[in-house]
């Protein structure tokens, strides 16, 4: 906990001292800022993001709601400040700025580029897609990653081996798995071995179903899955999954989904689904919505009804293009 202490005591100096060399002297008040260091300044908040900096614009706009204020400046010294800048422009005037750390100066931070969403799928991975369709799995294309899901969890990848240097295709929920199920039923099948594993993990997967670890991992694919079998309660009449705007975290790590869905007039709708208290589902989700070349299409937020918070509305209401928050009763 002192090291905790220290660590906060020391941020907030860093953050007073930029401000300063910044904007020039005036009166501050500190804030608490979990990761960082937050403070208000001439009506202004001033954020400095150092844990999971990623993910800090949604929280550091729901803090300076917080604090009353509008205007926002989000620091930080990583290499996610040009997606945190990408994402700043997403919100209606007075956008927040984001200031990358150089030293003793603040640089105005360069929106990134979209990377492809799909990536570049190596070619020998092409035949899998039959695999995975016929042993009822969902391939998945993900920033050059391709997996099958079933019931919205990864039971499979597509891998290179690296002294065979061939391709493979791994049946289990993620690495350690995918080896330990290598060991215990290599001389099975793949096309067998990864239909009865769906089937077993597609079991735990749908509504009803009682509580289990496989449904517990990535909750919001499971929602998303859901609604891909009936998107009606969000009023559309079709969905399909749709890759995220940047790379997918580790498969134990909880983030935001995206599907491309159709209305009942035939125009294109985003969705994004997460599960639990996500402060920056909001931004990730404008995000996702240019990312899918769609930036002026509806936008819905699609989170269990006691995940629907006052603060995700309000943040919802400032993009420019505004997204409506949907709060289902699971």
């Amino acid at each position: 906990m002192a090291d905790l202490e220290r660590r906060s005591a020391l941020l907030a100096l860093k953050l007073t001292a930029l401000v300063r060399d910044h904007a020039g002297e005036g009166a501050v008040v500190p804030g608490l800022w979990p990761g960082g260091a937050a403070l208000v300044r001439g009506g202004e908040a001033w954020v400095l993001a150092d844990e999971r900096p990623e993910r800090a614009l949604g929280p550091a706009l729901a803090w300076a709601d917080q604090q009353g204020v509008e205007a926002l400046h989000l620091l930080a010294d990583s290499d996610h400040v040009g997606v945190l800048a990408r994402r700043a422009r997403f919100f209606a005037p007075p956008a927040p700025e984001v200031l990358r750390v150089e030293g003793r100066a603040l640089v105005l931070a360069e929106p990134a580029t979209f990377p492809p969403l799909g990536g570049v799928l190596d070619a020998r991975f092409a035949p899998f897609y039959g695999l995975m369709e016929g042993a009822g799995v969902t391939p998945v294309l993900e920033h050059g990653v391709l997996t099958g899901e079933s019931g919205g969890l990864e039971v499979c990848r597509a891998v290179i081996d690296p002294d065979l240097d061939v391709a493979r295709l791994e049946v289990g929920i993620g690495a350690h798995d995918r080896e330990a199920f290598a060991l215990m039923h290599g001389d099975v099948p793949t096309n067998e071995s990864l239909a009865t594993v769906a089937r077993q993990i597609a079991a735990h997967r749908r509504p009803g179903a009682e509580p289990h670890p496989l449904n517990r991992i990535a909750p919001e694919r499971l929602l998303r899955h859901v609604l891909v079998l009936d998107p009606t309660p969000i009023g559309l009449v079709s969905l399909v999954p749709a890759p995220p705007p940047v790379p997918r975290p580790r498969l134990q790590d909880v983030a935001p989904c995206a599907a491309i869905g159709v209305d009942a007039e035939g125009g294109d709708v985003v969705v994004v689904c997460s599960i639990g208290v996500d402060l920056d589902v909001v931004p990730w989700a404008a995000d996702a919505r240019a990312a899918l070349g769609l930036p002026d299409a509806p936008l819905l937020v699609v989170v269990p009804e006691r995940d629907a918070l006052p603060v995700t509305l309000r943040l919802a209401a400032r993009l420019a293009r505004p997204a409506t928050v949907v709060g289902l009763r699971l």
